[in-house]
C-alpha cells in the first residue's frame, strides 16, 4: 500500500470537475463489487485524496467568495490575492 501512497502524491490531482468526475467512477467501481478487495482498497484511497482535494477546492472557492463579498473589508474592493484586475479603470 506504500506504493500507492507515493504514486498519489507524486499525481498532480485534476481540477474540481475532473477530480468530481473521477470519484463519481471510483463510487460505481467499488459499489459493483467486482474489484478485488486490494483493488477496491486503491480505489478506496484514490477515492479520499480525490475527495479531500474536492473539499480543499471548495473551501478556497467559499473563502475567496466571503473575501470579495465582505463591505467591511478593503480588499475585497480589488482582485483577490493577486489577481490580475479585471476592471478597465486600473492602471496596467
Amino acid at each position: 500500500m506504500a506504493k500507492v501512497k507515493k504514486d498519489l502524491e507524486i499525481e498532480e490531482l485534476p481540477d474540481f470537475e475532473s477530480s468530481l468526475k473521477e470519484l463519481e467512477q471510483l463510487v460505481e467501481k467499488i459499489e459493483d463489487g467486482e474489484l478485488s478487495l486490494q483493488e477496491s482498497l486503491e480505489q478506496f484511497e484514490r477515492g479520499v485524496s480525490l475527495s479531500r482535494h474536492c473539499h480543499s477546492m471548495l473551501e478556497k472557492a467559499r473563502q475567496t467568495v466571503t473575501v470579495l463579498t465582505d463591505v467591511d473589508n478593503p480588499a475585497s474592493e480589488g482582485p483577490f490575492a493577486g489577481e490580475p484586475s479585471t476592471r478597465g479603470d486600473e492602471p496596467a
